[in-house]
């Protein structure tokens, strides 16, 4: 039973952060108590992570992505200085904990039923999404988590998408790679995998040169037929 996007795949490789798992609702529980500036908090703790796997990737250097979550959110009160930062372990127990969208254990169900493997190629390192697996129910529906921290190279190296081959034993083209993050597609587009960029917010696209296979508003529209 092929998926209805790319019907030759024969693994689909999953981002964590943002794709499977909502990397806003951490603060999301906590908003009574971290206040009005609740989702500016959440925007920046998040640009400033990402950020910072992008500098040290640029600097050919290499930190654990925990350590990054936590220097972000560091900043991230830094910006917000009427943000209680009693809340701070709160915040950090919860992102190990995240919720996963909509439709992903179905999701994965469904395209194991359809003989395919599934994955996760992540930047988190692999306590943090053994947690984030566990706590949203995905043990059992995964035939790999990846870390990066692996080749301690974060994404868009090659030797980070390259994971993904050794892992799951498939050939670049075998493998549809789905993301929220466009840079994220960007890399895995110019790595050689087919890719699907997972738009929820309606962003303008970029990169020209390095498209996705398809653009799609949610999850679900890639269940097979």
């Amino acid at each position: 039973m092929p998926l209805p996007i790319a019907p030759d795949a024969e693994a689909v490789v999953f981002d964590a952060y943002g794709t499977l798992f909502d990397v806003h609702s951490a603060v999301g529980r906590h908003t009574e108590t971290v206040g009005p500036e609740a989702a500016r908090l959440s925007e920046i703790w998040r640009a400033k992570q990402l950020e910072y796997s992008w500098v040290l990737s640029l600097a050919q250097r290499y930190e654990p992505f925990w350590d990054l979550t936590e220097r972000a959110l560091d900043y991230a009160f830094a910006r917000c200085p009427t943000v209680d930062g009693s809340v701070r372990p709160l915040l950090l127990d919860a992102y190990r904990k995240l919720d996963c969208y909509p439709g992903v254990p179905a999701l994965l169900d469904a395209i194991r039923r359809a003989g395919l493997q599934a994955g996760i190629l992540s930047n988190g390192d692999l306590p943090m999404l053994r947690d984030a697996v566990a706590s949203a129910g995905l043990e059992g529906r995964l035939d790999a988590v990846l870390s990066v921290d692996a080749v301690k190279s974060f994404k868009t190296s090659p030797r980070a998408y390259e994971l993904a081959l050794t892992a799951l034993q498939v050939r670049p083209g075998g493998v549809l790679f789905v993301s929220s993050n466009r840079w994220d597609i960007a890399g895995a587009t110019a790595f050689g995998f087919m890719s699907v960029w997972v738009n929820r917010l309606g962003l303008p696209n970029e990169y020209p040169g390095l498209e996705p296979a398809a653009i799609v508003r949610d999850l679900i529209e890639l269940l097979p037929d």
